[in-house]
């Protein structure tokens, strides 16, 4: 009967993430459970988020209590059938080692990697060994791990890549060019160093818009386009959020621009302040979010338009944004190319990848395979 018992385990979201703290269940024991229902919530040292159910069944016992801080992989709670007793759930919890989180180190090689490219040391990381490839373009101030979320999911069908653009993350804090068409050549250069022909991309926000960019530019190189609230589709842009990251210079100033991002802003952590703060006092960083900034999105007008030419490159093409966006204005859907698949949700912001991840990776499957 053990087969018909589920575990629910502690998620491994975003690739350097080893432990996770348990915020609080979200389903009472004896619940029916359907798949990908929120059914706890846990943080960790980036974000919180909620545990999704991985199959359909009764919710039959909780192992894990609020406050618990417990590894990758560790024995949350346990999904069965009516029919399967007490005594054997007993036995599975009593029974269950949570497994090595590097197990498969070797095979996944490591979490993150570094390459050259135009004199640049930048990082990304690497994961999956599917045929296509998929390649994630994080926003303005971000880096690699906004897709903390999605990279893994996809990554047991395509070979999965993200990277920290110039100036931002791990990468050599220095641009390598101030327009989205500079820096969408930088990108070609980046896939060719790292040895891929064509991929998938997904960009968020200022991501968006360099993949736009590079699908118009480079349409040889791009199989199809995902966009989560990107720029480049309209005239508007919140230069509150761009001038105030780039300006703040303490978690004070930092933490009212940072809510900007999230319908619910209770997901921005202390920790999340704290490393974006470090981020921020790295030498040169500061020099090239300015010039960054000014270049596209001065007094809050977009200088670049790839978006309306996207038509253009015949690419099968994905838009996702929040109603609640208070970056990139919702409205900006409107402008995608005819034939694009455009999903709004009405309960996200500007991180919809974050925000709505189990919806957003349900889409992007979808969207990958055509």
């Amino acid at each position: 009967m053990a087969a018909a018992i589920t575990p629910i385990v502690m998620p491994k979201w975003g690739l350097s993430m080893k432990e996770g703290t348990i915020n609080a269940w979200l389903v009472d024991t004896g619940a029916r459970i359907t798949v990908g229902l929120p059914i706890l919530d846990v943080e960790t040292d980036k974000i919180a988020n909620a545990v999704e159910a991985p199959d359909a069944g009764t919710l039959r016992r909780k192992v894990a209590e609020a406050g618990d801080v417990l590894p990758v992989k560790a024995l949350l709670g346990v999904l069965a059938p009516d029919e399967v007793s007490d005594a054997e759930i007993d036995a599975y919890v009593a029974g269950y080692e949570t497994p090595a989180d590097d197990e498969d180190e070797d095979e996944a090689g490591p979490a993150y990697q570094f390459v050259e490219v135009d004199g640049l040391r930048v990082r990304y990381a690497r994961r999956g060994h599917g045929a296509e490839a998929v390649l994630f373009l994080h926003g303005f101030g971000g880096d690699l791990d906004n897709w903390l979320f999605n990279l893994d999911p996809l990554a047991d069908t395509y070979t999965v890549v993200a990277l920290d653009l110039p100036g931002h993350g791990q990468t050599t804090p220095r641009l390598a060019g101030t327009t989205l068409a500079e820096m969408a050549g930088f990108v070609t250069r980046f896939l060719d160093a790292v040895d891929i022909g064509q991929a998938h991309l997904v960009g968020h926000s200022m991501g968006g818009g360099i993949a736009a960019q590079l699908a118009v530019d480079a349409p040889q190189r791009v199989l199809s386009v995902a966009l989560v609230s990107p720029v480049g589709f309209g005239d508007e842009i919140n230069n509150g959020y761009t001038e105030g990251f780039v300006n703040a210079q303490s978690r004070r100033d930092l933490k009212p621009v940072i809510e900007l991002l999230f319908a619910n802003p209770d997901l921005v952590s202390r920790q999340m302040l704290d490393d974006l703060l470090r981020y921020k006092r790295l030498d040169g960083v500061p020099e090239a979010l300015a010039a960054l900034g000014a270049s596209l999105f001065a007094d809050g007008r977009q200088r670049e338009q790839p978006g309306r030419q996207l038509a253009e490159a015949g690419k099968r093409t994905l838009m996702i944004w929040g109603a609640r966006d208070q970056v990139v204005p919702p409205a900006h859907a409107d402008n995608a190319p005819a034939g694009a698949t455009v999903t709004v949700f009405d309960d996200a912001g500007h991180m919809s990848q974050m925000e709505k991840a189990g919806e957003v990776n349900g889409l992007l499957r979808g969207h990958l395979a055509g």
